[in-house]
Protein backbone atom coordinates (compact mmCIF):
# COMPACT_ATOMS: atom_id res chain seq x y z
CA UNK A 1 0.00 0.00 0.00
CA UNK A 2 2.78 2.44 0.94
CA UNK A 3 4.68 1.57 -2.24
CA UNK A 4 1.58 2.30 -4.33
CA UNK A 5 0.97 5.67 -2.68
CA UNK A 6 4.63 6.72 -2.90
CA UNK A 7 4.42 6.58 -6.70
CA UNK A 8 2.27 9.72 -6.53
CA UNK A 9 4.97 11.80 -4.80
CA UNK A 10 7.04 12.16 -8.00
CA UNK A 11 8.23 15.78 -8.49
CA UNK A 12 7.59 16.53 -4.82
CA UNK A 13 10.33 14.20 -3.57
CA UNK A 14 12.73 17.10 -2.89
CA UNK A 15 10.39 19.09 -0.58
CA UNK A 16 9.40 15.75 1.01
CA UNK A 17 13.09 15.21 1.90
CA UNK A 18 13.91 18.83 2.80
CA UNK A 19 11.02 19.10 5.27
CA UNK A 20 12.33 16.33 7.61
CA UNK A 21 15.89 17.68 7.27
CA UNK A 22 14.88 21.16 8.45
CA UNK A 23 12.68 19.62 11.12
CA UNK A 24 15.76 17.75 12.40
CA UNK A 25 17.77 20.97 12.57
CA UNK A 26 14.89 22.68 14.34
CA UNK A 27 14.67 19.89 16.93
CA UNK A 28 18.42 19.89 17.66
CA UNK A 29 18.39 23.67 18.15
CA UNK A 30 15.30 23.56 20.35
CA UNK A 31 16.96 20.92 22.54
CA UNK A 32 20.02 23.17 22.93
CA UNK A 33 17.93 26.11 24.13
CA UNK A 34 17.12 24.68 27.64
CA UNK A 35 20.80 23.70 28.01
CA UNK A 36 21.89 27.28 27.24
CA UNK A 37 19.21 28.67 29.60
CA UNK A 38 20.46 26.34 32.36
CA UNK A 39 24.00 27.70 31.88
CA UNK A 40 22.66 31.24 32.00
CA UNK A 41 20.67 30.57 35.20
CA UNK A 42 23.69 28.95 36.84
CA UNK A 43 25.88 31.91 35.86
CA UNK A 44 23.40 34.30 37.47
CA UNK A 45 23.00 32.04 40.53
CA UNK A 46 26.72 31.72 41.17
CA UNK A 47 27.10 35.46 40.98
CA UNK A 48 30.59 36.93 40.64
CA UNK A 49 31.88 40.33 39.76
CA UNK A 50 29.43 42.59 38.01
CA UNK A 51 31.44 42.93 34.82
CA UNK A 52 32.11 39.20 34.51
CA UNK A 53 28.46 38.28 35.15
CA UNK A 54 27.29 40.88 32.60
CA UNK A 55 29.69 39.41 30.07
CA UNK A 56 28.38 35.89 30.67
CA UNK A 57 24.78 37.10 30.40
CA UNK A 58 25.52 38.84 27.11
CA UNK A 59 27.34 35.78 25.74
CA UNK A 60 24.67 33.26 26.70
CA UNK A 61 21.91 35.69 25.80
CA UNK A 62 23.42 36.27 22.36
CA UNK A 63 23.84 32.54 21.78
CA UNK A 64 20.24 31.98 22.93
CA UNK A 65 18.86 34.61 20.53
CA UNK A 66 20.96 33.26 17.65
CA UNK A 67 19.93 29.65 18.24
CA UNK A 68 16.26 30.65 18.61
CA UNK A 69 16.35 32.66 15.37
CA UNK A 70 17.98 29.83 13.38
CA UNK A 71 15.49 27.39 14.92
CA UNK A 72 12.65 29.68 13.81
CA UNK A 73 14.00 29.80 10.24
CA UNK A 74 14.37 26.02 10.15
CA UNK A 75 10.82 25.58 11.45
CA UNK A 76 9.41 27.99 8.84
CA UNK A 77 11.26 26.25 6.00
CA UNK A 78 10.14 22.85 7.28
CA UNK A 79 6.52 24.06 7.27
CA UNK A 80 6.86 25.53 3.78
CA UNK A 81 8.36 22.37 2.26
CA UNK A 82 5.84 20.23 4.15
CA UNK A 83 2.92 22.22 2.67
CA UNK A 84 4.40 21.95 -0.83
CA UNK A 85 4.99 18.22 -0.50
CA UNK A 86 1.60 17.32 1.00
CA UNK A 87 -0.53 19.48 -1.31
CA UNK A 88 1.48 18.32 -4.34
CA UNK A 89 1.14 14.69 -3.25
CA UNK A 90 -2.64 15.13 -2.92
CA UNK A 91 -2.80 16.74 -6.37
CA UNK A 92 -0.91 13.85 -7.94
CA UNK A 93 -3.00 11.33 -6.04
CA UNK A 94 -6.25 12.80 -7.37
CA UNK A 95 -4.76 12.96 -10.84
CA UNK A 96 -3.62 9.31 -10.69
CA UNK A 97 -7.04 8.16 -9.45
CA UNK A 98 -8.84 10.16 -12.13
CA UNK A 99 -6.56 8.91 -14.90
CA UNK A 100 -6.95 5.35 -13.68
CA UNK A 101 -10.75 5.69 -13.78
CA UNK A 102 -10.56 6.98 -17.35
CA UNK A 103 -8.83 3.73 -18.34
CA UNK A 104 -11.42 1.55 -16.61
CA UNK A 105 -13.72 -0.65 -18.63
CA UNK A 106 -17.43 -0.66 -17.85
CA UNK A 107 -16.82 -3.83 -15.85
CA UNK A 108 -14.31 -1.99 -13.64
CA UNK A 109 -16.66 0.98 -13.22
CA UNK A 110 -19.47 -1.38 -12.23
CA UNK A 111 -17.24 -2.65 -9.40
CA UNK A 112 -17.00 0.84 -7.84
CA UNK A 113 -20.10 2.98 -7.44
CA UNK A 114 -19.91 6.60 -8.57
CA UNK A 115 -20.44 8.01 -5.03
CA UNK A 116 -17.68 5.73 -3.76
CA UNK A 117 -15.24 7.03 -6.38
CA UNK A 118 -16.18 10.62 -5.50
CA UNK A 119 -15.56 9.92 -1.80
CA UNK A 120 -12.19 8.38 -2.56
CA UNK A 121 -11.10 11.41 -4.61
CA UNK A 122 -12.24 13.93 -1.97
CA UNK A 123 -12.57 12.77 1.65
CA UNK A 124 -10.10 9.89 1.37
CA UNK A 125 -7.45 11.93 -0.44
CA UNK A 126 -7.82 14.72 2.16
CA UNK A 127 -7.26 12.21 4.96
CA UNK A 128 -4.16 10.79 3.28
CA UNK A 129 -2.87 14.32 2.59
CA UNK A 130 -3.14 15.28 6.27
CA UNK A 131 -1.53 12.00 7.27
CA UNK A 132 1.37 12.60 4.86
CA UNK A 133 1.77 16.14 6.17
CA UNK A 134 1.86 14.73 9.68
CA UNK A 135 4.34 11.99 8.77
CA UNK A 136 6.98 14.16 7.06
CA UNK A 137 6.89 16.77 9.81
CA UNK A 138 5.26 15.81 13.11
CA UNK A 139 6.11 12.11 12.88
CA UNK A 140 9.75 13.07 12.33
CA UNK A 141 9.78 15.87 14.86
CA UNK A 142 8.17 13.96 17.74
CA UNK A 143 10.53 10.96 18.01
CA UNK A 144 13.59 13.15 17.34
CA UNK A 145 12.49 15.66 19.97
CA UNK A 146 11.82 12.85 22.40
CA UNK A 147 15.20 11.18 21.73
CA UNK A 148 17.28 14.38 21.88
CA UNK A 149 15.40 15.66 24.93
CA UNK A 150 15.92 12.33 26.66
CA UNK A 151 19.65 12.42 25.91
CA UNK A 152 19.91 15.99 27.19
CA UNK A 153 17.85 15.05 30.26
CA UNK A 154 20.38 12.32 31.10
CA UNK A 155 23.26 14.72 30.41
CA UNK A 156 21.84 17.30 32.79
CA UNK A 157 19.81 15.25 35.25
CA UNK A 158 21.52 11.88 35.36
CA UNK A 159 19.43 9.16 37.06
CA UNK A 160 16.48 11.54 37.48
CA UNK A 161 15.83 11.23 33.73
CA UNK A 162 14.77 7.60 34.20
CA UNK A 163 11.37 8.95 35.26
CA UNK A 164 10.78 9.92 31.62
CA UNK A 165 11.87 6.52 30.32
CA UNK A 166 9.46 4.72 32.66
CA UNK A 167 6.42 6.51 31.23
CA UNK A 168 7.01 5.47 27.59
CA UNK A 169 5.92 1.74 27.73
CA UNK A 170 2.48 2.32 29.33
CA UNK A 171 1.78 5.20 26.96
CA UNK A 172 2.75 3.06 23.95
CA UNK A 173 0.40 0.33 25.18
CA UNK A 174 -2.47 2.82 25.46
CA UNK A 175 -1.82 4.13 21.94
CA UNK A 176 -1.77 0.60 20.51
CA UNK A 177 -5.04 -0.25 22.26
CA UNK A 178 -6.74 2.91 20.95
CA UNK A 179 -5.61 2.20 17.38
CA UNK A 180 -6.62 -1.47 17.59
CA UNK A 181 -10.15 -0.60 18.75
CA UNK A 182 -10.81 2.35 16.43
CA UNK A 183 -9.54 1.05 13.06
CA UNK A 184 -12.48 -1.35 12.39
CA UNK A 185 -14.89 1.51 13.11
CA UNK A 186 -13.19 3.81 10.61
CA UNK A 187 -13.31 0.97 8.07
CA UNK A 188 -17.09 0.86 8.53
CA UNK A 189 -17.49 4.65 8.54
CA UNK A 190 -16.00 5.19 5.10
CA UNK A 191 -18.26 2.57 3.55
CA UNK A 192 -21.20 4.49 5.00
CA UNK A 193 -19.78 7.73 3.60
CA UNK A 194 -20.29 6.13 0.19
CA UNK A 195 -23.96 5.50 1.01
CA UNK A 196 -24.36 9.08 2.19
CA UNK A 197 -22.85 10.48 -1.00
CA UNK A 198 -25.00 8.13 -3.05
CA UNK A 199 -28.13 9.48 -1.33
CA UNK A 200 -27.07 13.07 -2.07
CA UNK A 201 -26.14 12.37 -5.68
CA UNK A 202 -29.33 10.44 -6.38
CA UNK A 203 -31.51 13.16 -4.85
CA UNK A 204 -29.84 16.07 -6.64
CA UNK A 205 -29.82 14.23 -9.98
CA UNK A 206 -33.48 13.31 -9.70
CA UNK A 207 -34.70 16.47 -7.94
CA UNK A 208 -37.36 17.11 -10.60
CA UNK A 209 -38.84 13.65 -10.07
CA UNK A 210 -38.67 14.08 -6.30
CA UNK A 211 -40.61 17.33 -6.46
CA UNK A 212 -43.12 16.13 -9.04
CA UNK A 213 -44.00 13.16 -6.80
CA UNK A 214 -43.83 15.26 -3.61
CA UNK A 215 -41.27 12.91 -2.07
CA UNK A 216 -39.17 15.52 -0.30
CA UNK A 217 -40.00 14.17 3.17
CA UNK A 218 -39.15 10.60 2.16
CA UNK A 219 -35.80 11.74 0.71
CA UNK A 220 -35.07 13.75 3.85
CA UNK A 221 -35.72 10.68 6.00
CA UNK A 222 -33.49 8.54 3.76
CA UNK A 223 -30.71 11.13 4.00
CA UNK A 224 -31.15 11.38 7.78
CA UNK A 225 -30.75 7.61 8.10
CA UNK A 226 -27.54 7.65 6.05
CA UNK A 227 -26.17 10.67 7.94
CA UNK A 228 -27.09 9.10 11.29
CA UNK A 229 -25.31 5.86 10.36
CA UNK A 230 -22.13 7.83 9.67
CA UNK A 231 -22.55 9.88 12.84
CA UNK A 232 -23.08 6.83 15.09
CA UNK A 233 -19.98 4.96 13.91
CA UNK A 234 -17.85 8.10 13.75
CA UNK A 235 -18.91 8.99 17.30
CA UNK A 236 -17.89 5.54 18.50
CA UNK A 237 -14.50 5.86 16.83
CA UNK A 238 -13.95 9.39 18.11
CA UNK A 239 -15.03 8.32 21.60
CA UNK A 240 -12.22 5.77 21.62
CA UNK A 241 -9.73 8.30 20.23
CA UNK A 242 -10.87 10.80 22.87
CA UNK A 243 -9.16 8.66 25.53
CA UNK A 244 -5.86 9.62 23.99
CA UNK A 245 -5.74 13.19 25.29
CA UNK A 246 -6.74 12.58 28.94
CA UNK A 247 -4.32 9.64 29.15
CA UNK A 248 -1.54 11.87 27.87
CA UNK A 249 -2.48 14.66 30.27
CA UNK A 250 -2.49 12.21 33.21
CA UNK A 251 1.03 11.01 32.44
CA UNK A 252 2.16 14.52 31.54
CA UNK A 253 1.28 16.10 34.84
CA UNK A 254 2.15 12.97 36.81
CA UNK A 255 5.70 12.96 35.45
CA UNK A 256 6.14 16.70 35.98
CA UNK A 257 4.96 16.34 39.56
CA UNK A 258 7.41 13.48 40.12
CA UNK A 259 10.33 15.49 38.67
CA UNK A 260 9.42 18.52 40.78
CA UNK A 261 9.08 16.45 43.94
CA UNK A 262 12.28 14.43 43.49
CA UNK A 263 14.26 17.35 42.07
CA UNK A 264 13.25 19.66 44.94
CA UNK A 265 14.16 16.97 47.44
CA UNK A 266 17.60 16.49 45.84
CA UNK A 267 18.26 20.24 45.75
CA UNK A 268 17.43 20.51 49.42
CA UNK A 269 19.58 17.50 50.26
CA UNK A 270 22.28 18.80 47.86
CA UNK A 271 22.81 15.24 46.68
CA UNK A 272 25.75 14.49 44.43
CA UNK A 273 27.94 17.34 45.54
CA UNK A 274 25.76 20.02 44.05
CA UNK A 275 24.82 18.20 40.84
CA UNK A 276 21.19 19.28 41.25
CA UNK A 277 20.41 22.97 41.45
CA UNK A 278 17.60 25.28 40.40
CA UNK A 279 18.93 25.69 36.83
CA UNK A 280 19.31 21.95 36.26
CA UNK A 281 15.93 20.97 37.70
CA UNK A 282 14.07 23.81 35.95
CA UNK A 283 15.52 22.83 32.59
CA UNK A 284 15.00 19.17 33.35
CA UNK A 285 11.33 20.05 33.68
CA UNK A 286 11.52 21.76 30.29
CA UNK A 287 13.03 18.62 28.77
CA UNK A 288 10.34 16.59 30.47
CA UNK A 289 7.67 18.81 28.93
CA UNK A 290 9.32 18.40 25.52
CA UNK A 291 9.42 14.60 25.91
CA UNK A 292 5.79 14.38 27.00
CA UNK A 293 4.64 16.91 24.41
CA UNK A 294 6.42 14.83 21.78
CA UNK A 295 4.61 11.76 23.04
CA UNK A 296 1.32 13.64 22.88
CA UNK A 297 2.02 14.81 19.35
CA UNK A 298 3.06 11.27 18.43
CA UNK A 299 -0.27 10.02 19.74
CA UNK A 300 -2.01 12.56 17.48
CA UNK A 301 0.04 11.18 14.59
CA UNK A 302 -1.22 7.71 15.46
CA UNK A 303 -4.79 8.98 15.56
CA UNK A 304 -4.41 10.66 12.18
CA UNK A 305 -2.77 7.60 10.66
CA UNK A 306 -5.46 5.37 12.15
CA UNK A 307 -8.11 7.45 10.37
CA UNK A 308 -6.17 7.58 7.12
CA UNK A 309 -5.19 3.89 6.86
CA UNK A 310 -8.68 2.98 5.69
CA UNK A 311 -8.69 5.93 3.28
CA UNK A 312 -5.30 4.85 1.92
CA UNK A 313 -6.57 1.30 1.46
CA UNK A 314 -9.61 2.52 -0.49
CA UNK A 315 -7.43 4.73 -2.71
CA UNK A 316 -5.05 1.85 -3.40
CA UNK A 317 -7.99 -0.32 -4.42
CA UNK A 318 -8.62 2.09 -7.30
CA UNK A 319 -4.95 2.59 -8.16
CA UNK A 320 -4.28 -1.16 -8.22
CA UNK A 321 -7.40 -2.00 -10.19
CA UNK A 322 -6.37 -3.15 -13.65
CA UNK A 323 -8.67 -2.54 -16.58
CA UNK A 324 -10.26 -5.72 -17.87
CA UNK A 325 -9.76 -4.37 -21.41
CA UNK A 326 -6.28 -4.06 -22.90
CA UNK A 327 -4.76 -3.23 -26.24
CA UNK A 328 -3.13 -6.24 -27.92
CA UNK A 329 0.63 -6.26 -28.36
CA UNK A 330 0.40 -5.43 -32.06
CA UNK A 331 -2.94 -3.58 -32.43
CA UNK A 332 -4.74 -2.86 -35.68
CA UNK A 333 -5.11 0.87 -36.34
CA UNK A 334 -7.55 0.82 -39.24
CA UNK A 335 -11.15 -0.39 -39.44
CA UNK A 336 -11.78 -1.62 -42.99
CA UNK A 337 -15.56 -1.15 -43.08
CA UNK A 338 -18.70 -1.20 -40.97
CA UNK A 339 -19.50 -4.89 -41.18
CA UNK A 340 -20.31 -6.50 -37.82
CA UNK A 341 -20.36 -10.22 -37.00
CA UNK A 342 -21.41 -12.04 -33.85
CA UNK A 343 -20.18 -15.64 -33.90
CA UNK A 344 -21.50 -17.82 -31.08
CA UNK A 345 -21.39 -14.93 -28.60
CA UNK A 346 -22.40 -15.39 -24.98
CA UNK A 347 -21.85 -12.77 -22.29
CA UNK A 348 -22.18 -12.22 -18.55
CA UNK A 349 -21.15 -9.15 -16.61
CA UNK A 350 -18.81 -10.89 -14.18
CA UNK A 351 -17.05 -14.22 -13.95
CA UNK A 352 -18.94 -14.99 -10.74
CA UNK A 353 -22.37 -14.37 -12.32
CA UNK A 354 -24.42 -17.55 -12.63
CA UNK A 355 -26.60 -16.48 -15.55
CA UNK A 356 -25.54 -15.32 -19.01
CA UNK A 357 -27.00 -12.00 -20.15
CA UNK A 358 -26.56 -12.97 -23.82
CA UNK A 359 -26.56 -16.56 -25.10
CA UNK A 360 -25.53 -18.05 -28.43
CA UNK A 361 -25.78 -14.88 -30.49
CA UNK A 362 -25.13 -15.36 -34.21
CA UNK A 363 -25.69 -12.27 -36.33
CA UNK A 364 -23.94 -11.04 -39.46
CA UNK A 365 -24.38 -7.44 -40.61
CA UNK A 366 -23.08 -6.09 -43.91
CA UNK A 367 -21.41 -2.69 -44.06
CA UNK A 368 -23.98 0.05 -44.62
CA UNK A 369 -26.96 -1.99 -43.40
CA UNK A 370 -29.52 -0.53 -41.03
CA UNK A 371 -30.40 -2.99 -38.27
CA UNK A 372 -33.33 -2.38 -35.96
CA UNK A 373 -33.36 -4.07 -32.56
CA UNK A 374 -36.50 -4.39 -30.49
CA UNK A 375 -37.41 -6.42 -27.44
CA UNK A 376 -38.92 -6.15 -24.02
CA UNK A 377 -37.27 -4.54 -21.03
CA UNK A 378 -34.37 -6.70 -19.87
CA UNK A 379 -34.00 -8.53 -23.18
CA UNK A 380 -30.29 -7.41 -23.31
CA UNK A 381 -30.51 -5.17 -26.37
CA UNK A 382 -28.01 -2.67 -24.90
CA UNK A 383 -25.70 -5.46 -23.74
CA UNK A 384 -25.53 -6.70 -27.34
CA UNK A 385 -24.43 -3.38 -28.89
CA UNK A 386 -22.02 -2.67 -26.00
CA UNK A 387 -19.89 -5.53 -27.29
CA UNK A 388 -19.43 -3.86 -30.70
CA UNK A 389 -17.45 -0.89 -29.35
CA UNK A 390 -15.82 -3.20 -26.80
CA UNK A 391 -17.27 -1.50 -23.76
CA UNK A 392 -17.35 -5.09 -22.53
CA UNK A 393 -15.65 -8.20 -23.90
CA UNK A 394 -17.69 -11.23 -24.91
CA UNK A 395 -17.40 -14.07 -22.41
CA UNK A 396 -17.63 -16.66 -25.17
CA UNK A 397 -17.51 -16.39 -28.94
CA UNK A 398 -16.17 -13.62 -31.16
CA UNK A 399 -17.33 -10.13 -32.13
CA UNK A 400 -15.89 -8.81 -35.39
CA UNK A 401 -15.96 -5.32 -36.86
CA UNK A 402 -14.61 -4.77 -40.36
CA UNK A 403 -13.75 -8.47 -40.52
CA UNK A 404 -11.38 -8.34 -37.51
CA UNK A 405 -11.91 -9.47 -33.93
CA UNK A 406 -12.57 -6.34 -31.85
CA UNK A 407 -9.85 -7.53 -29.45
CA UNK A 408 -7.29 -7.05 -32.23
CA UNK A 409 -7.97 -3.33 -32.59
CA UNK A 410 -6.43 -0.40 -30.79
CA UNK A 411 -9.22 0.62 -28.43
CA UNK A 412 -9.15 4.29 -29.42
CA UNK A 413 -9.24 3.41 -33.12
CA UNK A 414 -12.18 1.06 -32.67
CA UNK A 415 -14.23 3.47 -30.58
CA UNK A 416 -13.58 6.34 -32.98
CA UNK A 417 -15.13 4.24 -35.74
CA UNK A 418 -18.02 2.94 -33.64
CA UNK A 419 -20.06 5.91 -32.43
CA UNK A 420 -22.53 5.20 -29.66
CA UNK A 421 -25.43 7.36 -28.53
CA UNK A 422 -26.20 5.78 -25.18
CA UNK A 423 -29.62 5.32 -23.67
CA UNK A 424 -28.78 7.85 -20.96
CA UNK A 425 -27.71 10.94 -22.89
CA UNK A 426 -25.13 13.16 -21.23
CA UNK A 427 -24.21 16.74 -22.08
CA UNK A 428 -21.44 18.58 -20.28
CA UNK A 429 -21.27 22.15 -19.04
CA UNK A 430 -20.12 24.40 -21.87
CA UNK A 431 -21.49 25.77 -25.12
CA UNK A 432 -23.31 23.71 -27.73
CA UNK A 433 -20.16 23.92 -29.87
CA UNK A 434 -18.05 22.57 -26.99
CA UNK A 435 -20.37 19.60 -26.59
CA UNK A 436 -20.54 18.87 -30.31
CA UNK A 437 -16.76 18.94 -30.63
CA UNK A 438 -16.53 15.94 -28.34
CA UNK A 439 -17.23 14.10 -31.59
CA UNK A 440 -14.49 15.91 -33.51
CA UNK A 441 -12.29 18.49 -31.75
CA UNK A 442 -11.23 19.95 -35.12
CA UNK A 443 -14.71 20.24 -36.64
CA UNK A 444 -15.46 23.52 -38.39
CA UNK A 445 -18.60 25.52 -37.73
CA UNK A 446 -19.97 24.35 -41.09
CA UNK A 447 -19.42 20.70 -40.13
CA UNK A 448 -21.15 21.28 -36.78
CA UNK A 449 -24.18 22.76 -38.52
CA UNK A 450 -24.26 19.96 -41.12
CA UNK A 451 -24.27 17.29 -38.38
CA UNK A 452 -27.02 19.14 -36.51
CA UNK A 453 -29.14 19.35 -39.66
CA UNK A 454 -28.84 15.58 -40.07
CA UNK A 455 -29.85 15.10 -36.42
CA UNK A 456 -32.72 17.62 -36.80
CA UNK A 457 -31.09 19.81 -34.14
CA UNK A 458 -30.21 22.88 -36.20
CA UNK A 459 -33.79 24.14 -36.26
CA UNK A 460 -34.16 24.51 -32.48
CA UNK A 461 -30.56 25.73 -32.04
CA UNK A 462 -31.29 28.65 -34.38
CA UNK A 463 -34.10 29.75 -32.02
CA UNK A 464 -31.64 30.33 -29.17
CA UNK A 465 -30.34 33.91 -28.82
CA UNK A 466 -26.71 32.72 -28.86
CA UNK A 467 -27.37 29.87 -31.30
CA UNK A 468 -24.38 27.47 -31.28
CA UNK A 469 -22.70 29.51 -28.53
CA UNK A 470 -25.61 28.85 -26.16
CA UNK A 471 -24.31 27.66 -22.80
CA UNK A 472 -25.42 24.19 -21.72
CA UNK A 473 -25.62 23.70 -17.96
CA UNK A 474 -24.20 20.57 -16.33
CA UNK A 475 -26.17 17.53 -17.44
CA UNK A 476 -28.01 19.57 -20.10
CA UNK A 477 -30.78 20.60 -17.73
CA UNK A 478 -31.62 23.74 -19.75
CA UNK A 479 -32.62 21.78 -22.87
CA UNK A 480 -35.47 19.31 -23.29
CA UNK A 481 -35.03 15.56 -23.47
CA UNK A 482 -35.64 15.50 -27.22
CA UNK A 483 -33.23 18.38 -27.82
CA UNK A 484 -30.59 16.63 -25.73
CA UNK A 485 -31.02 13.43 -27.75
CA UNK A 486 -30.63 15.25 -31.06
CA UNK A 487 -27.49 17.05 -29.87
CA UNK A 488 -26.01 13.72 -28.80
CA UNK A 489 -26.80 12.19 -32.20
CA UNK A 490 -25.13 15.16 -33.94
CA UNK A 491 -22.10 14.73 -31.67
CA UNK A 492 -21.83 11.06 -32.68
CA UNK A 493 -22.18 11.89 -36.37
CA UNK A 494 -19.21 14.26 -36.19
CA UNK A 495 -16.98 11.26 -35.53
CA UNK A 496 -17.78 10.16 -39.11
CA UNK A 497 -18.05 6.58 -37.86
CA UNK A 498 -18.26 3.38 -39.86
CA UNK A 499 -20.78 2.04 -37.31
CA UNK A 500 -23.44 4.18 -35.61
CA UNK A 501 -25.37 2.81 -32.63
CA UNK A 502 -28.51 4.57 -31.41
CA UNK A 503 -29.58 3.01 -28.13
CA UNK A 504 -33.21 4.14 -27.79
CA UNK A 505 -31.86 7.58 -28.64
CA UNK A 506 -34.97 8.99 -30.30
CA UNK A 507 -37.45 7.99 -27.61
CA UNK A 508 -37.98 11.63 -26.56
CA UNK A 509 -38.61 13.01 -30.06
CA UNK A 510 -41.90 12.94 -31.92
CA UNK A 511 -42.50 10.39 -34.67
CA UNK A 512 -42.17 12.98 -37.46
CA UNK A 513 -38.73 14.12 -36.23
CA UNK A 514 -37.74 10.48 -35.76
CA UNK A 515 -38.68 9.79 -39.39
CA UNK A 516 -36.69 12.81 -40.60
CA UNK A 517 -33.60 11.63 -38.69
CA UNK A 518 -33.86 8.17 -40.25
CA UNK A 519 -34.37 9.67 -43.70
CA UNK A 520 -31.25 11.83 -43.27
CA UNK A 521 -29.29 8.74 -42.26
CA UNK A 522 -30.39 6.87 -45.39
CA UNK A 523 -29.57 9.73 -47.72
CA UNK A 524 -26.40 11.22 -46.25
CA UNK A 525 -24.57 8.34 -44.54
CA UNK A 526 -25.56 5.30 -46.65
CA UNK A 527 -22.21 3.54 -46.11
CA UNK A 528 -22.41 3.76 -42.32
CA UNK A 529 -23.75 0.67 -40.58
CA UNK A 530 -26.59 1.70 -38.28
CA UNK A 531 -27.96 -0.15 -35.25
CA UNK A 532 -31.21 1.37 -33.96
CA UNK A 533 -32.53 0.10 -30.64
CA UNK A 534 -36.10 1.28 -30.20
CA UNK A 535 -39.35 0.61 -28.39
CA UNK A 536 -41.51 1.89 -31.26
CA UNK A 537 -41.85 -0.30 -34.33
CA UNK A 538 -42.19 2.89 -36.40
CA UNK A 539 -38.54 3.69 -35.57
CA UNK A 540 -37.27 0.46 -37.13
CA UNK A 541 -39.85 -0.55 -39.74
CA UNK A 542 -37.79 0.84 -42.65
CA UNK A 543 -34.58 -0.90 -41.44
CA UNK A 544 -33.00 -3.46 -43.73
CA UNK A 545 -33.47 -6.07 -41.04
CA UNK A 546 -35.07 -6.11 -37.62
CA UNK A 547 -33.72 -8.24 -34.78
CA UNK A 548 -36.17 -9.32 -32.11
CA UNK A 549 -34.61 -10.19 -28.76
CA UNK A 550 -36.09 -11.97 -25.78
CA UNK A 551 -34.32 -12.97 -22.56
CA UNK A 552 -30.83 -12.52 -24.02
CA UNK A 553 -31.47 -14.47 -27.22
CA UNK A 554 -32.27 -13.56 -30.81
CA UNK A 555 -35.69 -15.06 -31.51
CA UNK A 556 -36.25 -13.66 -35.01
CA UNK A 557 -34.54 -11.67 -37.75
CA UNK A 558 -36.20 -10.23 -40.83
CA UNK A 559 -37.60 -7.19 -42.59
CA UNK A 560 -40.68 -5.37 -41.34
CA UNK A 561 -42.91 -7.15 -43.85
CA UNK A 562 -41.43 -10.58 -43.15
CA UNK A 563 -41.80 -10.27 -39.39
CA UNK A 564 -45.30 -8.85 -39.70
CA UNK A 565 -46.32 -11.92 -41.67
CA UNK A 566 -44.46 -14.63 -39.79
CA UNK A 567 -43.63 -13.48 -36.23
CA UNK A 568 -46.35 -13.32 -33.59
CA UNK A 569 -44.31 -11.19 -31.14
CA UNK A 570 -43.60 -8.46 -33.71
CA UNK A 571 -47.16 -8.56 -35.02
CA UNK A 572 -48.59 -8.15 -31.51
CA UNK A 573 -46.26 -5.22 -30.71
CA UNK A 574 -47.02 -3.56 -34.04
CA UNK A 575 -50.78 -3.94 -33.65
CA UNK A 576 -50.71 -2.71 -30.06
CA UNK A 577 -48.74 0.42 -30.96
CA UNK A 578 -50.67 1.28 -34.12
CA UNK A 579 -54.22 -0.06 -33.95
CA UNK A 580 -54.43 0.27 -30.17
CA UNK A 581 -53.83 3.99 -30.37
CA UNK A 582 -56.66 4.44 -32.88
CA UNK A 583 -59.02 2.36 -30.77
CA UNK A 584 -58.34 4.46 -27.68
CA UNK A 585 -58.87 7.65 -29.67
CA UNK A 586 -62.24 6.40 -30.92
CA UNK A 587 -63.24 5.46 -27.36
CA UNK A 588 -62.37 8.96 -26.15
CA UNK A 589 -64.53 10.46 -28.87
CA UNK A 590 -67.44 8.20 -27.89
CA UNK A 591 -67.12 9.21 -24.25
CA UNK A 592 -67.04 12.85 -25.24
CA UNK A 593 -70.22 12.44 -27.31
CA UNK A 594 -72.05 10.86 -24.41
CA UNK A 595 -71.13 13.72 -22.14
CA UNK A 596 -72.42 16.27 -24.58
Amino acid sequence: MIKTLMKSIREYKLPSILSPIFVSFEVVLECLIPFIIAKLVNAIETGGEGGEMLRLILIYGGILVGVSFVSLICGALAGLFCAQASSGFAKNLRKDIYYRIQDFSFENIDKFSTPSLVTRMTTDVNNVQFAYMTIIRTAIRSPLMMAFSLVMAFVMGGPLAWIFVGVIPPLAAILFFIMWRSMPLFHRVFRKYDNLNESIQENVKGIRVVKSYVREEYEKEKFDRAATDVQVDFTKAERILAWNNPAMQLFFYGVLSAVLFVGSYLILKNTGAGQYNVGVVSQLIVYGMQILTSLMMFSMVFAMITMSVESARRICEVLKEESTLHNPEDPVYEVADGSVDFDGVSFKYSASAEKYVLENIDLHVRSGETIGIIGGTGSSKTSLVNLISRLYDATEGTVRVGGRDVKEYDLETLRNQVAVVLQKNVLFSGTIKDNLRWGDPDATDEELEAACRLAQADEFIQTFPDKYDTYITQGGTNVSGGQKQRLCIARALLKKPKVLILDDSTSAVDTQTDALIRKAFREYIPTTTKFIIAQRTSSVEDADRIVIMDNGRIVAVGSHAELLNHNDIYTEVYNTQNKGGKAIKSLDQMDGGDEE
